[in-house]
């Protein structure tokens, strides 16, 4: 048993997806690419004693893209009483189905899983949609089985945006790369300049 609290350095890549979509419609492709996650489905097949085959043929039906909306946070609700007008919602999106192949592994795979989406707008009032590339982020768990669904959910995640009209496989590949910060953003003059 361990008595003692562990700390563990990692790092992940974030990536932000220009859209070329006006806010809305993007929102809108999204939320119809990945559907909002239907519980009642899964409640049925659990109090029935369904099979974990009857589940995953309930989220395949749910999911056709693979991935589907488990919660949405619409931030720009939560901030426009403190005068901020940037459009933005967070996404928690994923599949279960795929989780349950990392957390065998490891439960901690579900402190990452779902996925945490941040879409918001840029001046122009179009979408850009942000996110820390999975498989930097289960790479943390430094196990092989792990990081390997990272890097199908990364595909996932790549099919989606295509669905849409966003082509995101060329942000995917820079992120594997283990490109730095400092080689992905410009330098920014400091106060004293």
């Amino acid at each position: 048993m361990t008595t003692l609290p562990t700390a563990t350095v990692h790092t992940m890549t974030r990536l932000d997806i220009p859209t070329a979509m006006v806010f809305d419609e993007f929102r809108d492709a999204f939320e119809g690419a990945a559907p909002v996650f239907n519980i009642d489905a899964v409640n049925d097949i659990t109090a029935r004693g369904g099979t974990w085959d009857d589940v995953r043929a309930a989220v395949a039906s749910n999911a056709p893209h693979g991935l589907m909306t488990f919660a949405t946070i619409d931030a720009a609700l939560l901030m426009a009483a403190a005068g901020h007008h940037t459009k933005a919602v967070e996404y928690l999106l994923g599949n279960h189905v795929v989780a349950e192949q990392m957390f065998r592994h490891d439960p901690l795979a579900l402190l990452y899983a779902p996925l945490r989406i941040l879409i918001h707008s840029d001046t122009n009032n179009e979408a850009i949609f942000s996110l820390d590339q999975p498989s930097t982020v289960f790479e943390s768990l430094e196990d092989s089985a792990i990081t390997k669904v990272g890097r199908y959910l990364d595909d996932k995640v790549i099919t989606l945006l295509k669905v849409i009209g966003v082509d995101a496989r060329a942000a995917f590949s820079r992120g594997a790369a283990g490109l730095s910060v400092e080689t992905l953003v410009l330098a920014l003059p400091s106060a004293t300049e």
